[in-house]
């Protein structure tokens, strides 16, 4: 069995400071530590190579039990980990405060215990943390009890009978737009937009949910915040924008002003700030776009913002979101200066870069390459989606990928390899259910385009590409099909014998 590198990831991920930190808990300890020596060889490591360590320490007696070891060290490094962050994120120190709590409890001090109960339940109430606030006050009626049988009947009893009441009432609440949440972010991570009825009628069953629909459904300031953003998830599936900018901006007002629960749920307000750009960029209001940007940009200031999660997200968004940015307004050469930042931050993360966010590089960048006329290389990116073996997400880029995949074959002039690419398309098409015609007519088009024979005939076909084209796209729902790919512009070029770029600025113009 190929060796295990859970291990090594979780070595190469530590930063100095959490590195120094794991040492300096280890070094508390006497004795020989074997688990410290596997650290530092693996710490040096670029890649993973079992053998190497086997070899290296070949006369040590603990290689001959080396996956317990390891096993012992990952164990360790967790814990130490726990401890580096045990006071930086609100789960962790509202867990260590109810264990203080049980602690003291247990050892019968409660008035110790009393105090710490007060602050902790402070904490979860400015949080929202309802889970954490009901287990807080059940720790607070033991204490009630306490005192009742010490013969002191000062504290309210039914009024925290009712806190608790609502408590769980807010908790459930929260719950259940938890799991609207959950139906429609598969939807959007799946598909990108709704692409038939059966998942237009999904997203209409979530969107007149009375949760969603109802006024004052919401009720805590966390509920809220995912009440709009799951508003603003429905309409942009559906690539409503208007009421999706209405939305998701919104839920940017709630977290602003909750600034607790903003640093709570940081994810939530990328996510917000890349949607409102996205709304933006479909008005052509492409300053308020780069505004947009740079505000998800300025948060890797943020210290709310610091955690590899966040660093990684801020990186894939910023520079996917700015290369679409560029690439729809036809500035395709500052859309290739960002390959260099883009390399270097693939290279730095590794897997860490999750798999949506690979398809946008490869896409936008076949894209960027496209708009320059370097066909070649805009090819090699698209081969990079086309190639994937787990076509299970953003079906949108897949779709979008196959179209480009096309024109760049009829632009390299690989019109007999052109007639398989067709058929391919067809089948992918044919067995993903959408109710768009203009991706099958566009690839009957480009059959046609194929087999033109003479440049007159090329014409005539172009012609009639560009007169079906923009018929169809008087239909909302038949350009949002096109969202990616700026096929009137392409048209366009060749038309009138200009650049695409040309075409893409003229268009926008």
């Amino acid at each position: 069995m190929k060796p295990s590198t859970e291990l090594f990831k979780l070595i190469q991920s530590l930063s100095k400071s959490e590195k120094r930190f794991f040492k300096l808990s280890s070094s508390l300890q006497s004795g020989e530590k074997n688990y410290l020596k596997i650290f530092d060889f693996i710490e040096k490591q670029e890649d993973y190579d079992e053998e190497e360590l086997k070899e290296y320490f070949k006369d040590e007696t603990f290689i001959k039990h080396l996956p317990s070891e390891k096993n012992h060290l990952y164990k360790l490094i967790l814990k130490s980990l726990r401890s580096y962050y045990s006071d930086q994120s609100i789960n962790s120190l509202l867990k260590q405060e109810i264990k203080n709590i049980e602690i003291l409890y247990k050892k019968a001090l409660y008035k110790e215990c009393e105090k710490f109960l007060k602050r902790a339940k402070k904490i979860a109430e400015e949080y929202e943390k309802f889970y954490y606030w009901f287990e807080l006050i059940s720790w607070e009626k033991k204490l009630l009890e306490e005192a009742f049988e010490a013969g002191k009947f000062d504290r309210d009893l039914d009024a925290l009978i009712e806190e608790e009441s609502d408590v769980i009432d807010k908790l459930r609440n929260l719950a259940e737009y938890q799991v609207l949440y959950s139906k429609i972010n598969y939807i959007f991570r799946s598909g990108g937009f709704t692409r038939n009825a059966e998942e237009r009628k999904v997203v209409s069953d979530i969107a007149n949910h009375h949760l969603i629909k109802g006024k004052n459904t919401a009720l805590s300031s966390r509920a809220a915040s995912i009440c709009y953003y799951i508003k603003g998830l429905c309409a942009a599936t559906s690539r409503e924008y208007t009421d999706s900018y209405k939305f998701f901006n919104r839920t940017k007002y709630i977290l602003d002003h909750n600034p607790k629960i903003k640093k709570d749920l940081g994810k939530r307000y990328i996510f917000t700030l890349s949607h409102l750009l996205r709304c933006h960029m479909d008005e052509n209001d492409f300053e308020s776009a780069q505004k947009c940007l740079d505000e998800i940009s300025a948060l890797k200031k943020d210290k709310n913002f610091k955690n590899i999660d966040f660093e990684v997200r801020l990186f894939t968004i910023t520079c996917n979101e700015q290369l679409h940015l560029f690439n729809h307004m036809g500035q395709f050469e500052k859309a290739k200066d960002l390959v260099p930042e883009i390399n270097a931050g693939v290279e730095k993360y590794g897997d860490k870069v999750n798999k949506e966010q690979q398809l946008l590089f490869s896409f936008n960048l076949a894209y960027t390459y496209f708009g320059l006329a370097d066909y070649k290389t805009a090819l090699s990116y698209i081969n990079d989606v086309l190639n994937d073996n787990e076509q299970n997400l953003r079906q949108d880029i897949y779709s979008f990928s196959r179209l480009l995949n096309l024109i760049i074959h009829y632009e390299l002039g690989n019109l007999d390899f052109l007639e398989y690419v067709v058929k391919s398309t067809n089948r992918y098409l044919n067995k993903t259910e959408r109710d768009h015609k203009i991706e099958n007519v566009f690839v009957k088009q480009v059959k046609q385009l194929a087999k033109a024979g003479d440049k007159e005939n090329e014409q005539k076909i172009l012609e009639d590409m560009a007169a079906e084209t923009r018929e169809l796209m008087k239909d909302y729902d038949e350009r949002v099909a096109l969202e990616y790919v700026d096929i009137e512009a392409w048209l366009d070029a060749k038309l009138n014998n200009i650049s695409f770029t040309e075409a893409v600025v003229a268009k926008l113009k």
